[in-house]
């Protein structure tokens, strides 16, 4: 009997975003792809991590694995309270 596939879905959701967004470029290659992907991705796993934790810093900062300076610093570059 054939195993399953492992699904993926968090790696397959940014794959099919990425996908749609080149098919929008129509061609125009991006510019600091980089930067805008961890802008799009970061911010929404903030908000939605601090949502999960009940607004806890430093439990949110201890299951990313960064210190909780690190993301004080990027919450306030998102202006994410």
């Amino acid at each position: 009997m054939a195993k399953p596939k492992k699904t993926e879905p968090l790696r397959e959701a940014v794959h099919n975003a990425l996908v749609h967004y080149f098919d929008q470029l129509n061609g125009t290659p991006p510019n600091d792809l980089y930067q805008l992907v961890m802008q799009q991705v970061e911010q929404p796993l903030f908000e939605t991590l601090l949502a999960y934790t009940g607004g806890n810093q430093s439990r949110a900062a201890a299951l990313l694995g960064i210190s909780r300076s690190t993301l004080r610093k990027k919450l306030a570059q998102y202006e994410i309270e």
